[in-house]
C-alpha cells in the first residue's frame, strides 16, 4: 500500500472563499472583459464539472491562481507588446528540444 496520494495536488495556499466572485468582477471590470470573461468562464465551469466527479477542489484552485497570474501580469505583457516584441534574445523551443535529443 503506498503513502502518497492519489489525487492531483495543488499549490500549499488555497484562494480566499470569494477569489473566484472577486475574480470574475475584476475581469468583467479589464480592457480585455469581452474574450477574458468567456474563458474564465469556460475554465471554471470545466473545473466545476471536474470537481464534481472527482471531490477534489484542485482544479477550481488552479483556474484561481492562473487567472489571478493573468491579470497580475497582464500590465507587463501589455508593455511588452507595445515596446514593439523585441524577443531577439529569445531561442527558439523548436531549436532547444532538438539539442536534447
Amino acid at each position: 500500500m503506498s503513502a502518497e496520494s492519489d489525487h492531483t495536488s495543488f499549490t500549499s495556499q488555497a484562494p480566499a472563499p470569494g477569489a473566484p466572485a472577486e475574480l470574475l468582477a475584476r475581469l468583467r471590470s479589464s480592457a480585455r472583459a469581452e474574450r477574458w470573461v468567456v474563458a474564465f468562464e469556460r475554465e471554471w465551469t470545466a473545473a466545476l464539472e471536474e470537481s464534481r466527479r472527482t471531490f477534489s477542489l484542485a482544479g477550481l484552485y488552479e483556474v484561481v491562481q492562473d487567472w489571478q497570474g493573468r491579470v497580475a501580469h497582464a500590465s507587463a505583457v501589455d508593455a511588452f507588446i507595445t515596446s514593439g516584441y523585441d524577443d531577439s534574445d529569445a531561442i527558439d523551443m523548436a531549436e532547444l528540444r532538438g539539442r536534447r535529443r
